[in-house]
């Protein structure tokens, strides 16, 4: 049997994360996956560090994040190749305009700044290879993208550094309650912990349901696609206001083209089909936007399994059933930017019974 104080199921983002700030208070953990670490949503999602457009109850937590990717290499020994390239989302006419104003200004009246609008001149002069036909757009400027893989990679190895064992191919078959700790038997022998923390993503409902608090968590696959290399031509990550739009330039040049766009999946075998019905309409989207790119190439499309809430916002806190087990799951497509505050928030849920941000409209008692 082995033994931990801290026993994290899911090796994803948001697990290592809290790997390693558990790590950094001297505490001993171990995380175990099915899978490999980052095989589903962790490593196969666009990288995207976006405060823009955030659900208000999430505002306070991707602001401090945002911080925290400024100074990533400081925590993780890696830069994680990220680019602070700003976020837009553009509007196509007045009714875009005005709705996007209605955003800044709920933003602005909860005192923050991070969003803001711009007008056509300031849109071209930022994006000139942008179609004529747009008005204007909501920016923040300090958002960005990084690679997933770079930044995983990072979060686990720092961990693994401060003592963090990650087992892979360790699939929990049974929890159960040993006085105020738990046992965990899987496939790959019996762990025993003081604590248990739920981080598996889409599969997190079944552990939940294990602890008496079933949750309607949806498992959905996200698809996206990458084109053949092009010569640099946008900064800013690009959304719009009224359709579905997501794609950026990375660093060598391809595009990574999304916007919410679900494939076919078999949860139960975990595969997924491509929808290439539906990633046409968004490739025609993006040359909607810019023409120019009406020829080039997509060399590969792929959709990573995520986990959905109802309400698209995560859960993050402490069990409501079951004494010292806690839960970070269900971010709904947007959890990468995330990954550094949650991990930190969870270490002091664990470690000092609080957090220091404002965490209630993320209770599992609210389903």
């Amino acid at each position: 049997m082995m033994k931990t104080d801290v026993l994290i199921i899911g090796a994803g983002l948001i697990g290592a994360s809290t790997a390693l700030q558990l790590a950094m208070r001297g505490c001993r953990c171990i995380v175990i996956d099915k899978d490999s670490p980052g095989r589903h949503a962790s490593g196969a999602n666009a990288g995207g560090l976006r405060q823009l457009n955030r659900d208000p109850a999430e505002i306070p937590l991707t602001v401090e994040a945002a911080k925290m990717w400024r100074n990533i290499e400081a925590l993780v020994d890696s830069d994680c190749d990220i680019r602070f390239s700003g976020q837009l989302r553009l509007a196509e006419n007045q009714s875009d305009m005005d709705k996007l104003e209605q955003r800044a200004a709920m933003v602005r009246d909860m005192g923050y700044q991070h969003e803001e609008m711009i007008g056509k001149k300031e849109l071209y002069q930022l994006v000139p290879a942008l179609s004529p036909h747009c008005v204007g757009a909501l920016i923040c400027r300090e958002d960005g993208y990084g690679r997933p893989y770079h930044a995983l990679t990072a979060f686990r190895r720092k961990a693994e550094a401060l003592g963090v064992t990650f087992h892979s191919s360790t699939e929990a078959y049974t929890i159960e309650q040993e006085g105020e700790g738990w046992q965990v038997r899987t496939s790959q022998g019996t762990f025993s912990s003081q604590i248990l923390v739920n981080c598996t993503g889409a599969w997190a409902g079944q552990l939940a349901g294990l602890m008496n608090e079933p949750v309607s968590l949806t498992a959905k696959a996200l698809m996206l696609m990458v084109t053949e290399r092009l010569p640099h031509f946008v900064d800013p990550v690009m959304g719009a206001a009224s359709r579905k739009l997501s794609f950026k330039q990375m660093q060598n040049g391809t595009l990574i083209i999304g916007g919410a766009l679900i494939a076919k999946l078999d949860f139960a075998l975990e595969q997924t089909e491509i929808d290439w019905h539906q990633l046409a309409k968004s490739a025609n989207t993006v040359v909607d936007f810019f023409p120019q790119l009406k020829d080039v190439r997509i060399v590969r499309a792929w959709a990573g399994i995520e986990g959905f809430m109802p309400d698209n916002i995560p859960v993050i806190g402490a069990s409501q059933t079951m004494k010292n087990a806690y839960h970070a799951f269900g971010f709904s497509a947007h959890g990468f930017q995330l990954s550094p505050v949650v991990g930190r928030i969870m270490a002091q849920l664990i470690l000092e019974g609080r957090s220091e941000l404002p965490i209630e409209p993320f209770s599992i008692g609210r389903f």
